[in-house]
């Protein structure tokens, strides 16, 4: 949750990170707030969003130059369903893995978001929904002219992780 004025509506920040490139594919989606919208058409909305983020996938990286495209998911529901299985079987290149429920640092993009927040988003009121986006597109192009150096921290991570579970 980041705080803004205006305090309408939602934003949400679908994301996809090479973790051989360091290359980002990343989509925001707007939806109104839950007082405007049941928690079915919610459930839809966000499935249909993550749909194109899918597409999207499959557009940056496509078949005939890349055979299999794993991506790693949790367990939220619009990760599944009907129109999910759709998008897969037109794009049978990608591969959907879940990890297990309640296991976020097993999810390598959890440590991206944390400083893609930390740059964009930590101790600021932004007035408008309108300015929170333009902060975050902001903080995802200057990722994107970084790779090696989202590479390294991701991997730093990574490694801090494996060696604090032992």
């Amino acid at each position: 949750m980041v705080g803004n004025l205006d305090c309408h509506d939602y934003l949400y920040l679908f994301g996809a990170l090479n973790l051989v490139s360091g290359r980002l594919t990343t989509g925001l989606v707007e939806r109104p707030t839950k007082s405007k919208m049941h928690r079915a058409a919610k459930y839809r909305y966000l499935q249909e969003a993550f749909a194109r983020h899918l597409r999207a996938i499959a557009r940056a990286y496509p078949a005939e130059r890349h055979g299999r495209v794993v991506i790693v998911v949790d367990k939220a529901s619009w990760h599944k369903g009907a129109l999910i299985k759709q998008v897969l079987a037109d794009h049978p290149h990608l591969e959907l893995y879940p990890l297990p429920s309640y296991s976020p640092k097993l999810q390598v993009i959890e440590h991206f978001w944390k400083l893609l927040r930390r740059r964009a988003t930590h101790n600021r009121l932004f007035e408008t929904i309108a300015k929170l986006k333009q902060a975050l597109r902001s903080s995802l192009c200057y990722y994107q002219t970084l790779k090696h150096r989202v590479l390294t921290l991701i991997a730093s991570r990574r490694k801090r992780t494996k060696s604090s579970a032992a």
